[in-house]
């Protein structure tokens, strides 16, 4: 990280910096709200809002970013969908114009989608958009290790960025652990469990009362300090500011030992290798 502050970037392998808190935006699908949602993101200082083509909020996005912010201040990322993967760059064309954008920052594969089977020709496009400079880096959603390994290996590019689902009920320790060992850095989607931080909440509550913070402040600051981008989605600009308010303390050893004793395995989005869309 480059700083303690909502102004900390991760690095990623080519060098480009990705802003550690983004804004996500997934299922948010009212044009009010997601520019309420924004405006409160970039007054809290957040510098990177990830949507992807199938939220079917990019033009929103685009026309936020217009309103409130300055696209050159923004990290932009956003993803190709599965039925795509074999027309990657009419689709990454189509990306950039309801963005409002001629690059966007980060452009990743959302999901591997086997029973597609054109993940690997996808990458190879990402690839050529990459050099095209088009996108500053590439990456990929939803990967395990093993479709990673493939891309990679078909490409001799390996991913900047792997975006997943990852919470304190699904840790993601020996994905992380890979991905660290080659270089690829880690972005958790659904930080706070996909809406269910009620179940959380009793295991980390001692842990927010030690702290003085929220519970969901605590498990923010615990991806943050495990080195993940986090990106959690909220359409209250009070919960937005909430969410950028956990810069200002640390966890220490002890309660990092206490979040990891929480790890059940447990999905609430589909396994990547299952996914039948």
């Amino acid at each position: 990280m480059s700083e303690n502050n909502i102004r900390a970037a991760v690095k990623m392998s080519n060098g480009v910096g990705i802003p550690a808190l983004g804004l996500g935006v997934w299922r948010v699908e009212n044009e009010q709200e997601l520019l309420t949602s924004c405006k409160a993101a970039l007054d809290a200082g957040y510098r990177h809002v990830d949507t992807a083509a199938i939220y079917g909020n990019e033009d929103m996005v685009g026309r936020a970013i217009a309103d409130y912010g300055n696209r050159k201040d923004i990290f932009i990322t956003t993803k190709l969908w599965n039925t795509d993967h074999a027309n990657a760059e009419a689709a990454f064309e189509l990306s950039l114009k309801k963005l409002q954008t001629d690059y966007v920052d980060l452009y990743l594969i959302h999901w591997p989608s086997p029973k597609n089977g054109n993940y690997v020709a996808a990458w190879k496009s990402l690839v050529e958009i990459y050099k095209s400079g088009r996108a500053k880096a590439i990456g990929v959603s939803n990967f395990h290790k093993h479709h990673i390994e493939e891309v990679s290996g078909a490409t001799g590019v390996v991913p900047h960025m792997n975006q997943v689902e990852r919470h304190p009920l699904l840790q993601q320790k020996e994905l992380a652990e890979y991905c660290d060992s080659v270089g690829i850095a880690k972005t958790a989607y659904s930080p706070l469990g996909s809406g269910r931080l009620s179940e959380l909440a009793p295991k980390v509550q001692p842990l927010a009362d030690k702290h003085g913070k929220t519970v969901a402040q605590v498990i923010l600051r615990w991806h943050y300090q495990t080195g993940w981008v986090l990106i959690p989605k909220s359409v209250n600009p009070a919960r937005v500011l909430e969410n950028s308010q956990f810069f200002d303390f640390e966890l220490d050893g002890a309660d990092m030992a206490a979040m990891a004793t929480i790890d059940s395995g447990t999905r609430f989005l589909p396994d990547p290798d299952k996914a039948d869309f």
